[in-house]
């Protein structure tokens, strides 16, 4: 069926009523790239303030308002997913494109500590890095540096996310065949332990005998252990918003996509924290470094 539209000119146009109307999801305007955008910009000012002057106010600011924008654009997508059934077949690859791309520059982020710690390790004894070697005194790890021991705490943090590893893996099998009672109770156990990683980092983290500024091997081993114990508490976050959309129904079957997000976020995290235990606990402070130098 159609109807006609004759315009004052004379032009003609002809509209299909019975038309589908096209797969994809028009944006509206939103509030939050510009918030979040100056939410995060206000955290790292804050994060460089506070490693200066010691003022955290500014990072704390930061740092919630980033939480509230995390929250303000969650509850938006939740609607245009779950009410306005807006997420057509077609949104939803492109959000899967979208995720891959995202998690591929996550990879680059960490290639670059790796990079930083595997020059400074393999390359410490270097002649045209003198100010290196006078720093480390040729050796890795450097003097005065006592590693943390690869096989404590680090090995349980190691089983802890393995086994968070085999929770969401569990609580996707059981919502593919539509038990969400099930699915939601693996997704609480996985939540739970991942704040029982963030723990044990933390203490990890107070009771190490070296700080950040104690040289290389310090900076390279706080940056890259410290942005995915960040990255830990996201993908919790992540997986806690799914734990309350698994319980309240929002999942389906056939329709969970927002839950498969956060479970290849959490492998993402599982893997690179397996190259971090292996890297720089075991091989970089007890193991294959010491015996190449």
């Amino acid at each position: 069926m159609s109807t006609t539209n004759v315009h004052a000119d004379g032009h003609e146009t002809h509209y299909e009523l019975n038309a589908v109307p096209h797969p994809y999801h028009l944006v509206e305007p939103s509030p939050w790239p510009l918030l979040g955008s100056l939410a995060a910009g206000c955290m790292a000012i804050g994060g460089v303030v506070y490693m200066h002057e010691n003022w955290p106010w500014l990072l704390i600011a930061g740092f919630l308002g980033v939480l509230a924008v995390m929250f303000g654009w969650f509850r938006d997508i939740i609607k245009e997913a779950t009410f306005r059934k807006l997420h057509s077949p077609v949104v939803k690859i492109g959000l899967r494109y979208g995720m891959m791309l995202f998690i591929a520059s996550e990879v680059m982020f960490f290639v670059a500590f790796f990079w930083a710690f595997f020059d400074s390790s393999l390359f410490v004894g270097e002649a045209a890095q003198y100010a290196r070697v006078a720093a480390t005194g040729g050796v890795w790890p450097p003097k005065g540096i006592t590693p943390v021991d690869p096989f404590h705490f680090p090995f349980l943090m190691t089983m802890v996310l393995l086994l968070s590893g085999c929770t969401v893996t569990w609580a996707h099998h059981e919502m593919v065949e539509g038990n969400m009672k099930e699915a939601a109770k693996a997704l609480g156990i996985t939540v739970l332990l991942g704040a029982i990683f963030t723990c044990i980092q933390l203490w990890e983290y107070t009771h190490s005998e070296f700080g950040f500024t104690d040289g290389v091997f310090a900076s390279t081993f706080y940056m890259a252990t410290g942005f995915h114990g960040f990255h830990v508490l996201v993908g919790t976050i992540f997986l806690a918003v799914c734990w309350f959309r698994t319980s309240r129904g929002d999942f389906t079957k056939d329709s969970h996509f927002g839950f498969e997000a956060a479970a290849w976020y959490w492998h993402f995290v599982d893997a690179v924290w397996l190259f971090l235990f292996v890297a720089i606990y075991w091989w970089g402070g007890h193991g294959g470094a010491a015996a190449v130098h």
